[in-house]
């Protein structure tokens, strides 16, 4: 049995008591909302904060909204996602992201906002204590080398979550608070392609809500490649949205995850995708384009060169949903998942 380390707990009731807690030590504090990721990180010893700040009690990162685009509570846990058909029915990409997340019982405790911080994940670390002590440990913990590539000057473990690429495609920004004020960036600019250093969040900053502006005339939709059909994290995925008149795209983003340590746009995808009728050609095009930037490395299931061919498969996927045609036979038989409509209440 796998036990957790000693570490003090506190639980604040408001935005402002979180943020004055981890300021007293940020360095040895780390914030827990689901606990999905991080405790189990913590009985490996891959973490061992000496304070944990929950936020299950701030029910200011409960919420909802919805006006000016959708605005939602880095609280609000991936099956309240799922439940609001306001989610479903302007971000359908988001609502796929966040139903294909693990499973029903770890999307009832993990959080939007957790799985947006969800920690870079690799077959060298995410392992046993006793598993990496006897490799000598690597360079995200207690190593000086990167076992996927031991020539690497920085670590290569990847980027895992779902929703983030999703978020990303769909211009979506985080609210960034401390004890010495906040600020708002983008979801694009969260991250960086670093497995140690993924995360441009400061030490002492909450991430608080995530804002996606109104998706009016937008399409978007989200696949992912995993072994099973559920439980697994993604091991290549592609987010894409459209501003669709007619027939014709006017603008798009075409997003991938799990093949950096960041989400990785594409910038020649969405290139080819302006101004364009969404033609087989054209599809064809904006999967080479992602398919060039897409460079997997082997720490995750699957062999890396098969992880990089299945993105033009993903992105295919993707914008011919976009598109309007009958994928449901590819998502069963590819993602392993038939996507169920929300449950109401």
């Amino acid at each position: 049995m796998m036990r957790l380390p000693r570490f003090r707990f506190v639980a604040p009731r408001t935005i402002e008591e979180a943020a004055a807690a981890l300021a007293d030590a940020p360095l040895d504090t780390m914030l827990l909302a689901g606990g999905t990721d991080l405790l189990p990180n913590m009985k490996r010893r891959q973490q061992v904060p000496r304070m944990l700040v929950s936020l299950r009690q701030v029910d200011a990162l409960r919420r909802i909204g919805h006006g000016a685009g959708l605005t939602i509570g880095a609280g609000v846990t991936l099956t309240e996602l799922v439940r609001s058909p306001q989610v479903m029915k302007t971000c359908a990409g988001l609502w796929q992201s966040a139903a294909q997340v693990a499973t029903p019982h770890l999307r009832n405790m993990g959080t939007i906002g957790g799985n947006l911080c969800l920690d870079t994940r690799c077959t060298y670390y995410d392992q046993t204590y006793e598993w990496r002590q006897a490799i000598g440990f690597c360079m995200k913990k207690a190593g000086e080398i990167c076992w996927v590539a031991t020539s690497s000057p920085r670590c290569l473990a990847v980027s895992s979550t779902d929703t983030a690429p999703m978020l990303q495609a769909l211009g979506a920004t985080v609210r960034l608070v401390s004890a010495a004020g906040e600020r708002v960036i983008a979801v694009a600019d969260l991250f960086a392609n670093d497995g140690m250093y993924y995360l441009t969040r400061r030490p002492d900053e909450i991430l608080t809500r995530i804002h996606v502006p109104d998706q009016t005339g937008w399409r978007s939709a989200y696949w992912k490649l995993r072994r099973r059909g559920s439980f697994d994290f993604p091991v290549a995925s592609a987010a894409a949205a459209a501003r669709i008149d007619g027939a014709r795209v006017l603008e798009a983003r075409v997003v991938l995850g799990a093949v950096a340590s960041r989400p990785l746009a594409s910038a020649g995808a969405e290139a080819i995708l302006r101004d364009v009728d969404l033609t087989d050609a054209v599809i064809a095009s904006a999967a080479d384009a992602a398919f060039e930037i897409a460079k997997p490395m082997d720490n995750a299931d699957f062999e890396l060169v098969w992880r990089k061919r299945m993105v033009r498969t993903l992105v295919t996927c993707a914008l011919r949903e976009l598109r309007g045609d009958d994928v449901t036979s590819l998502r069963v038989s590819l993602a392993r998942q038939e996507l169920l409509q929300p449950i109401a209440g």
